[in-house]
């Protein structure tokens, strides 16, 4: 969960050195040009539907209505994908990709501000989740749809593809979220570890203050772990910096003053971990009445791989599959969208469509 360390930085973006704005603005015209999509069929869609009572964002894009429909459930909390939405691009000539951003994020939090926002708790945006998918079929006439949930998004996707398998074709997690109520303490123990052979006493003192049981921490304990995490582990810092900062900083879909919001978003949402640290997985059950896949970063200290692979091994599926991508931290699907894509084409694609490894690959 990283609102915090993603909220410090966006406020940086936000506020930029006068020399920067014309290279942005040169990026984020060229970035537009790629994002272009023309063609017979072709959807590119994007405005504001009634979900959970309030105006939540949704966008849905792609090249051709045969193609699977793929339902992403975005990070955080209180982030938002359409930031990736150059990176990927590609995806888009294979699948129908429909991004929303949840209460309390990006653009659904622009449109009305916290106090806008309604019940912020686990219960309610699970229900809105049901709701997206339902206007999803709806809107564009499908019985079923991939299922990708990734990082906070996964907690909501593991409950969805269990309590709602006649709607979703599979089931993709990426930087998979497994919860146990604070039984398996390795995150924090490798973060401790991490902070002891570099040295920093104070960090390290103040972790060990916090203890290794997050349902007893604060926000500001949450807050203070969530960026000591993230920019203990040199892979996972630069990742932030070079994909999530940099996709952000010249995203065409968001202006300057969206970039603010950005950063208020995200810690407007952290009131929504104390939910999460509560949930356990293993006891919400290990049955899928669907396809299930996990593709995980192969370095990824947040939501570690080891960890992923403990209870894919224990899930029942009727089809399921395990896959690291290489040289990848956190936000894997976006450090290397090419990687995320081939296994969705290889793995994903034809067990939903019932065909044969897609031609070309």
């Amino acid at each position: 969960m990283l609102a915090t360390v993603l909220g410090a930085s966006a406020v940086l973006l936000a506020t930029p050195a006068a020399g920067l704005l014309g290279h942005r603005a040169l990026r984020r015209a060229g970035h537009a040009r790629r994002l272009r999509i023309d063609g017979p069929g072709a959807v590119d869609e994007q405005g504001f539907v009634r979900i959970g009572g309030i105006e939540q964002w949704i966008s849905i894009r792609g090249e051709d209505p045969a193609n699977p429909v793929v339902l992403e459930l975005h990070g955080g909390p209180g982030s938002s994908n359409s930031i990736f939405a150059t990176r990927t691009r590609a995806w888009e000539e294979h699948f129908t990709l429909v991004r929303w951003d949840m209460r309390g994020a990006g653009k659904t939090f622009a449109r009305s501000g916290p106090e806008g926002q309604g019940e912020m708790s686990m219960a309610r945006m699970h229900q809105d989740a049901v709701e997206v998918t339902r206007y999803v079929r709806e809107r564009l006439g499908v019985d079923q749809v991939v299922l990708l949930g990734q990082s906070f998004g996964s907690v909501f996707g593991l409950r969805l593809a269990r309590e709602y398998p006649q709607w979703y074709s599979a089931y993709v997690g990426t930087d998979q979220n497994i919860h146990d109520a604070g039984r398996d303490t390795s995150v924090y123990e490798g973060l401790r570890a991490r902070l002891r052979a570099a040295g920093k006493r104070r960090q390290l003192a103040a972790l060990e203050r916090m203890g290794p049981d997050s349902r007893r921490w604060t926000a500001g304990r949450r807050a203070a772990y969530s960026r000591m995490l993230a920019t203990s582990d040199p892979l996972t810092a630069a990742t932030m910096k070079s994909v999530v900062m940099g996709s952000l900083w010249f995203s065409p879909l968001h202006t300057l003053r969206e970039l603010g919001g950005f950063a208020k978003a995200m810690k407007f949402s952290e009131q929504i971990l104390a939910d999460v640290a509560t949930a356990d997985d293993w006891a919400d059950g290990t049955r899928f009445d669907l396809p299930f896949f996990i593709f995980q970063g192969d370095r990824d200290v947040i939501t570690p791989a080891e960890r992923a692979r403990r209870f894919f091994d224990d899930v029942q599926a009727p089809v399921k599959e395990f896959a690291l991508i290489g040289n990848s931290s956190h936000f894997a699907c976006h450090r290397d969208p090419q990687r995320f894509l081939h296994l969705m084409l290889t793995r994903v694609h034809p067990v939903v469509t019932g065909a044969r490894r897609p031609a070309g690959l």
